[in-house]
């Protein structure tokens, strides 16, 4: 992807969203590294999931997911480092777990599943955005749905009212519904969570997560702070964002 903000813009971005909406933590930014040579990483590659790397990033720490260290065999096929387990293809593997009671509903649920090539990316590069040091290609917000719900209409404004869709298999909705979906049709997309990440993070059950590309955000924190002007929950002194009128009173996003 072609992008024509920077570091610096990125993390000042994100602290005005985060601040706006009151997220429980950091933004989250995937660099998908599809070129050979890439200059090495600053993080944390210790055995992980991808979900699991996400949710170290909203707590402050950077991770690097490779075809070694990836340890979820559903997204290390979607991301095009593995091939796919067999278990998996054939639908035993959703069935042993509990997940489907029909091998042939999990097969269709891996058919149909947005991946990327085999042998096309080489590392992913996962940090908390409000301490970026480069630009990422995708961004996902893991938070309770009526935050998100603030980042869709800010993201549908910025395309100019067009309506918002959304994809799922309730399956791989961090790795796909949240950062491969947005990366290869260039749109926002979310997702509910999904087995394997419910069980593997911290995710909250009143938690779900969406994902957008990287050089929408300037246009959606333009937005965000319009709507934080009147239309925001705490901009009317409702219920919503009670942590944000409580800890930022008074520190001028407030008054956004």
């Amino acid at each position: 992807m072609t992008h024509t903000t920077t570091p610096e813009k990125i993390r000042t971005e994100a602290l005005t969203l985060s601040l706006i909406l009151a997220l429980k933590g950091s933004p989250i930014g995937v660099k998908i590294v599809q070129a050979p040579g890439a200059p090495p990483f600053a993080g944390d590659q210790t055995p992980m999931r991808f979900c699991q790397a996400l949710m170290r990033a909203r707590y402050g720490e950077k991770s690097i997911i490779t075809e070694e260290n990836i340890t979820c065999p559903a997204a290390a096929r979607a991301f095009g480092f593995k091939p796919l387990p067999e278990p998996l293809r054939t639908g035993k593997g959703l069935v042993g777990f509990g997940i489907v009671s029909d091998e042939k509903v999990a097969q269709h649920m891996f058919e149909g599943m947005t991946i990327l090539p085999l042998d096309s990316v080489r590392q992913l590069k996962i940090f908390p955005l409000d301490s970026a040091d480069e630009v990422p290609d995708i961004i996902i917000i893991e938070d309770e749905p009526e935050r998100l719900m603030w980042i869709a209409l800010s993201y549908l404004h910025a395309h100019g009212g067009k309506r918002v869709q959304g994809s799922t298999a309730i399956l791989q909705a961090t790795c796909v519904d949240s950062c491969i979906i947005p990366f290869l049709e260039n749109r926002l997309n979310y997702g509910l969570g999904c087995y394997g990440c419910r069980d593997a993070t911290d995710m909250g059950s009143g938690e779900a997560i969406i994902g957008f590309p990287a050089d929408d955000l300037a246009a959606m924190v333009s937005h965000l702070e319009y709507l934080a002007k009147k239309a925001l929950p705490h901009s009317r002194e409702k219920h919503a964002f009670g942590a944000f009128t409580k800890d930022h009173a008074g520190t001028g996003c407030a008054s956004l």
